[in-house]
């Protein structure tokens, strides 16, 4: 049985699980292992997503499962992004009572829900019958995503997406294959995105890997030819998870490519510095 949702295209035989680790064959269907199985719950400000241009101020309920379908060797959230099912303790909340969650903290200034921490589209279901009943209950839904999916499921999405940040790891195909990624995937999930709903852009600037001034120039000359008012978030990297050979991005280094980003993008931000 082929799994459908990202280019990796997983082959599956009877009860085998894909790359992410959170889609599986059972009886003969794919289906996501950890529907409505939360890691990961808390209120968080909106910026932390981050987002610097979608209802600053507010906060927003952020919800994560376990899984991801790329092999970043930096993952900050390695320990859900890389589980299993069964790996690790969950709470498990219906679609109905997640969005009833979301709209008891209506008064402490919650807008509606962020799909977040590991990589959400994995759990594609869970995201798109929660995303539904929070606009019915006139919420708003934001995706935190690295965008490694097909376009025929994410074009069925988006309609019940007001933002989305999503990660451009790079700009290069072999930086991507190094993370089990493919680039072009990435560019096409921007751009549809773009037409329909709130979009900002982060990259993490790995040293060595993914932080030249040509790179970092070429990608913002794409991001603007989509839009030059995507805002986009250059992050610094800290060694982590299986990448603690290199030091952390220095920061003249991170204000520099910021400042050459700027030649193309009208909104350019830092992270961690």
């Amino acid at each position: 049985m082929i799994c459908e949702l990202c280019f990796h295209r997983c082959d599956l035989s009877e009860g085998q699980a894909g790359l992410c680790r959170a889609r599986a064959c059972r009886d003969g269907a794919v289906v996501p292992l950890n529907y409505g199985k939360l890691t990961s719950l808390a209120l968080d400000p909106i910026e932390k997503k981050p987002l610097r241009r979608f209802h600053p101020g507010s906060l927003i309920l952020s919800a994560g499962s376990f899984g991801c379908n790329l092999l970043c060797p930096f993952c900050q959230n390695h320990e859900i992004s890389m589980a299993g099912e069964g790996a690790l303790e969950t709470v498990e909340l219906s679609p109905e009572a997640l969005t009833d969650k979301a709209l008891e903290l209506r008064p402490h200034g919650n807008i509606g829900i962020a799909y977040t921490y590991n990589e959400p589209l994995v759990g594609y279901e869970y995201v798109r019958d929660c995303a539904a009943l929070v606009h019915e209950r006139g919420m708003v839904n934001v995706l935190v995503t690295n965008g490694t999916v097909e376009e025929p499921p994410w074009r069925e999405l988006l309609p019940f997406i007001d933002a989305a940040n999503i990660d451009l790891k790079g700009f290069t195909p072999e930086w991507y294959r190094k993370l089990g990624g493919d680039l072009e995937t990435v560019k096409r999930s921007i751009a549809l995105a773009a037409e329909r709903c709130h979009v900002e852009v982060t990259t993490l600037l790995v040293p060595d890997e993914n932080d030249s001034v040509e790179e970092v120039r070429a990608l913002a000359r794409w991001l603007a030819s989509v839009d030059r008012n995507i805002p986009l978030h250059l992050s610094r990297f800290f060694p982590r998870y299986r990448m603690t050979d290199r030091p952390p991005t220095p920061v003249e280094r991170v204000y520099r490519l910021a400042n050459e980003a700027r030649a193309c993008l009208s909104f350019v931000y830092t992270g961690n510095c």
